[in-house]
């Protein structure tokens, strides 16, 4: 499921509390060069209205037409677009790909908008549709909690590191007990917490969209946080450090009684390997290994 939901249900919400009549299209199922991931959203409102897109532009026009005859009709419909189709020349795809789209009426928009909003979405909150995808299937959407991204160590990485991940809208909390490190001055508007790495762990929670980075280059700092992550529904740990820092922190955790399946969780060094020598491109680099690894579940169906 793309992470853009949230924003998208806001919005039913507060145009169903408007009294719009509203139909909700949705991505199931992609192949090629579709431009937007499988559980994507576009919401279209009774007088063509619109929030969202399941296309990056291509296929929304022809959606937003279906999505007013679904209101007007009160019953979904699947459009199939294949590069193969006159169609799917007259919308966009022909550089080549296929994409399907479930165009439904929206029901029960308080219930549905209670039960995914209110409260903290800490697993996979699924709905299912009410219109056949094929014979005898409903899709079933699948709502992951939002990204947070616990970095550990109030140092210049971070810095960079904390603002690229607030424009994918990646919450952010940062954990240094170190005072003249973590601070006000240095981290502006920025969540942070002032207490053992252990200890913050505990109070923050880890769930399966947490992401959880060590930046201190202390074993003191990094070690406990490490040992609480690797034995946690994190879908990413990370590690600053040379190889020879990696290797020295792989002994110390086998030392813990760690096996190795759990220490090979670590990606160490932290990042990609695109060269990057200055703190703002490390930065870059773990930030792009995190949405790689995102990325690489949702193809393998865990998101």
């Amino acid at each position: 499921m793309s992470t853009d939901w949230k924003h998208i249900w806001q919005t039913i919400r507060q145009w169903d509390g408007e009294g719009r009549e509203m139909a909700l299209a949705t991505v199931v199922k992609t192949w090629g060069s579709s431009p937007r991931p499988v559980g994507s959203h576009l919401i279209i409102d009774a007088d063509g209205h619109m929030e969202g897109s399941v296309s990056g532009g291509c296929v929304d026009g022809v959606v937003v037409t279906s999505a007013l005859d679904c209101i007007k009709a009160g019953r979904g419909e699947l459009l199939e677009f294949e590069v193969a189709t006159d169609q799917a020349w007259e919308v966009g795809l022909s550089c080549g790909g296929e994409v399907h789209i479930l165009v439904e009426p929206l029901k029960d928009i308080a219930d549905k908008a209670a039960y995914l909003l209110d409260g903290e979405i800490n697993d996979v909150k699924k709905l299912t549709s009410e219109t056949e995808v094929s014979d005898g299937q409903y899709f079933t959407h699948e709502y992951k909690p939002a990204l947070k991204m616990i970095v550990v160590g109030a140092v210049h990485i971070s810095q960079g590191l904390i603002k690229m991940a607030e424009t994918l809208d990646i919450d952010v909390i940062l954990i240094d007990p170190r005072t003249a490190y973590a601070s006000e001055e240095r981290f502006p508007h920025v969540n942070y917490v002032t207490e053992w790495p252990d200890d913050a762990l505990g109070q923050i929670g880890i769930n399966s969209s947490t992401a959880i980075v060590t930046l201190s280059h202390d074993p003191k700092l990094d070690d406990p946080a490490l040992e609480i992550a690797i034995r946690s529904k994190a879908f990413y740990i990370a590690a600053l450090g040379s190889r020879k820092t990696q290797a020295q922190r792989k002994i110390r955790l086998r030392e813990k009684g760690f096996t190795d399946a759990e220490i090979a969780r670590i990606h160490g060094p932290a990042g990609l390997d695109i060269g990057s020598l200055e703190p703002a491109e490390i930065a870059l680099s773990i930030l792009a290994e995190l949405v790689s690894v995102r990325r690489a579940e949702n193809i393998k169906g865990i998101a």
